[in-house]
């Protein structure tokens, strides 16, 4: 992709992304992700129903009359985007690959959380972890992290999501809001989960293809591993291979869903014909 395409694409990512997340996502995302606590703003004249463990004692007995302490939310966040660009991203039936899906929910993400004056960070990762950039503000930030989704090329194929979460602990010492997007074609990594779920606010974001769910009766069809780049004949006639294809996603999302859940982090799913919009709202209402 030449510099010019690149930033056409960068472009027309953030005309729609960002729309989405000043005119829906902005208000959602504020009440869903609370500050880390609260902090001290001023002091005014104490009112019928107040706290009175917020009375400012110092202050009520040098105007011989009651005052009590304003707090305000500490509102400044940081948002972790962890994203999977291993082999089997590069897939898709309908209208778009599953990483072109990705890519539009992390913008949609990061916009909401610059227009709340958070901080984003981006770790790109397959089994290794192939980019990280740490957490900042700024709109310049944001085109920067929609421009490497976009242009990024991984030195492997593989998936480690314990290898990712491990990495995120290693860098991210206080209590983040963390979004991982993945297939989560992938497995081994629920211990590693429930040590960071406990620290960080987690969200396990699952894109999928509906041919990932069940195979077509084809005939014998010639099929890549995309992680491995191994070719295997198969026959989609047989029964058996369909319900084997099957059974294989099913212990898959299982694995998922269980994993994310036992480990108090949230769990979302998103197959790449649907809308994400709705997804996403109906997420941020459910926890707001």
């Amino acid at each position: 992709m030449d510099t010019k395409e690149l930033l056409k694409k960068v472009r027309k990512i953030e005309i729609k992304t960002r729309r989405l997340s000043d005119h829906i996502f902005g208000g959602e995302y504020h009440s869903t992700f609370k500050g880390r606590g609260m902090t001290f703003s001023e002091v005014r004249q104490y009112q019928f129903g107040d706290d009175v463990r917020n009375i400012d004692w110092n202050v009520t007995a040098r105007y011989n009359e009651p005052y009590i302490k304003v707090f305000e939310e500490e509102r400044e966040l940081t948002m972790m985007l962890m994203v999977d660009i291993s082999g089997s991203e590069l897939f898709g039936t309908t209208n778009q690959f599953k990483n072109d899906f990705i890519t539009e929910i992390t913008a949609t993400l990061a916009f909401s959380a610059l227009q709340n004056n958070d901080k984003v960070g981006l770790i790109l990762f397959s089994d290794q972890i192939e980019l990280y950039i740490p957490p900042k503000k700024g709109k310049t930030h944001a085109l920067r992290i929609i421009r490497e989704l976009l242009e990024f090329k991984p030195k492997s194929n593989n998936t480690d999501i314990a290898q990712a979460l491990k990495f995120l602990s290693s860098v991210m010492k206080k209590k983040a809001i963390v979004f991982v997007l993945s297939d989560f074609i992938d497995d081994g990594y629920e211990k590693t989960l429930k040590i960071t779920g406990s620290k960080h606010d987690l969200t396990g974001i699952r894109v999928y293809d509906e041919r990932e769910e069940s195979i077509p009766n084809l005939g014998m069809v010639q099929l890549e591993d995309a992680e491995t780049g191994k070719l295997r004949l198969v026959n989609t006639q047989s029964k058996k291979v369909r319900n084997a294809y099957a059974e294989f996603n099913r212990e898959r999302v299982t694995y998922f869903k269980e994993s994310f859940t036992k480990s108090g982090c949230g769990v979302l799913d998103c197959r790449v014909d649907e809308s994400y919009v709705k997804k996403l709202l109906g997420y941020f209402k459910r926890r707001g």
